[in-house]
């Protein structure tokens, strides 16, 4: 209990990139626990797997959330190792110059390009004529951040084993030219996922240069959407102001005193500096006042 007091702590103090690590290592603990259970019920874990990973054709369709799943799960341990390793050391660097909401934006839009990407692929390439895939690793999504502040900030230097000091660009150039040599048979679905994923740090990084945030649209609704389940209306602060302000108005066209404009506030501020506040009207006063009120 003082474990799980502990993890809950540290997730709740921590930063989105925290999160989103915490969030991938538990569900790969529950995939894999959940994978022995099977086994030891003599069922198949790959059909649990399914539930979570992009597939092609039109199984996708009927399954959509696969989109949003399958970013974070993964099945097999070096996959998440490497991935939550490159997630930590270059997330860290994207959080110097961006938010956390943006780290978390681009996590989820990376993934769903990458994820739609593959979809595509599958749909329209003849070397998958007949083929059926499934996606899963949160891959496309660290790429999109890896991509990202690559392209923000190329010349940013990190101190890398054996080959000291390199930038950025050099690391992310390299990684993909990687990713592209590595493709092998039953596996070129995910090469095409990862680039999917790299594009959209690629439009990211070089929206984000010229003063763009495409992942604002995103973030907005997530945060209409979470007002909305904790029972907040931020649309009606607004209709509130205007109906405060209209009652103001109606108020003052009862007691006989309309609402001064810059014209009138100016011409009865000239007045109090030439003759002080005495010589003001009752009618004067009361606009001064309302304008006071109204600033």
């Amino acid at each position: 209990m003082a474990i799980a007091s502990e993890l809950k702590r540290r997730y709740s103090a921590g930063s989105i990139l925290v999160r989103l690590i915490y969030i991938n290592v538990a569900l790969f603990l529950v995939i894999r626990l959940m994978a022995l259970l099977a086994m030891l019920l003599n069922v198949p874990a790959m059909q649990i797997l399914t539930w979570l990973e992009v597939p092609s054709g039109d199984l996708m369709l009927r399954r959509p959330w696969t989109l949003l799943t399958y970013m974070f799960s993964h099945y097999d341990l070096l996959h998440i190792l490497f991935n939550m390793l490159w997630l930590y050391w270059l997330g860290r660097i994207f959080m110097e110059y961006f938010t956390g909401k943006q780290l978390g934006a681009l996590y989820v839009l990376g993934g769903l390009l990458g994820g739609l990407l593959f979809w595509v692929a599958y749909a329209v390439l003849p070397y998958f004529d007949g083929k059926m895939g499934y996606l899963i690793g949160a891959s496309a999504s660290v790429l999109a951040i890896v991509v990202a502040v690559a392209v923000y900030v190329p010349h940013y230097q990190i101190g890398l084993l054996f080959f000291g000091a390199v930038s950025l660009k050099w690391v992310a150039i390299i990684t993909l030219v990687i990713d592209l040599l590595s493709v092998v048979e039953g596996n070129v679905g995910g090469q095409v996922a990862h680039l999917g994923g790299a594009l959209m740090g690629l439009i990211f990084g070089l929206m984000m240069r010229r003063g763009h945030d495409v992942t604002a649209w995103l973030n907005k609704s997530i945060d209409w959407l979470v007002m909305l389940v904790k029972g907040h209306k931020p649309a009606l602060k607004k209709k509130k102001v205007r109906s405060t302000a209209q009652k103001q108005k109606t108020a003052a066209a009862q007691q006989g005193t309309t609402v001064p404009d810059e014209d009138e506030i100016d011409a009865i501020l000239d007045k109090l500096k030439r003759s002080g506040y005495g010589a003001l009207s009752d009618k004067e006063k009361e606009q001064l006042f309302m304008a006071s009120r109204k600033r």
